[in-house]
């Protein structure tokens, strides 16, 4: 588990590094079930990962880091998404399921890069910026608490996207 004394910055890259990992297993996954459900788990993952930041670390950082930076973080969001959409609904002997896990997995990658990159990234930013990380930090781990118990239990959501607006998935 967690070190529940994790702030928001060392939260959020613990979620990075769990995601590459799943990445990678599924990467050298053989079978399609082994397959269908590490990319089931990193559904699950991302999906939350999304959430909690949407609903807490970004709105926190609004005004003080690069309103730009911000702004494509949500439509790189709103990209994965619509891939995570497809994938649930999709299966390993869909002829393009593998395909869409290795896009997501570059797409991530770039947005991870953007988040975490040294002096300019919207992590540092956000450390400049001087908000709190700690209480940040426990509100993002009770709200992952939450939405994980949920989702599975009941599944993933729709997607619910900031920057498309003609998006139907």
């Amino acid at each position: 588990m967690a070190d529940t004394k994790q702030d928001a910055i060392a939260l959020l890259k613990a979620d990075h590094r769990t995601v590459e990992d799943l990445f990678e297993q599924f990467e050298k996954a053989s079978g399609d079930g082994r397959k269908a459900k590490i990319a089931r788990q990193i559904c699950l993952e991302l999906t939350v990962h999304a959430k909690i930041e949407e609903e807490i670390f970004y709105p926190a950082c609004e005004g003080k880091i690069d309103d730009d930076m911000l702004k494509e973080a949500y439509v790189e969001h709103d990209g994965a998404k619509v891939l995570i959409a497809e994938i649930e609904a999709g299966g390993p002997d869909d002829a393009f399921y593998e395909a869409k896990v290795s896009v997501l997995s570059e797409q991530i990658e770039h947005h991870v890069g953007e988040e975490e990159m040294r002096m300019e990234g919207m992590f540092s930013q956000a450390r400049r910026a001087g908000l709190d990380m700690d209480a940040l930090g426990d509100q993002l781990r009770a709200r992952k608490e939450e939405l994980v118990a949920e989702y599975t239990a009941n599944g993933l959501p729709k997607p619910e996207t900031i920057s498309f607006r003609e998006a139907t998935v």
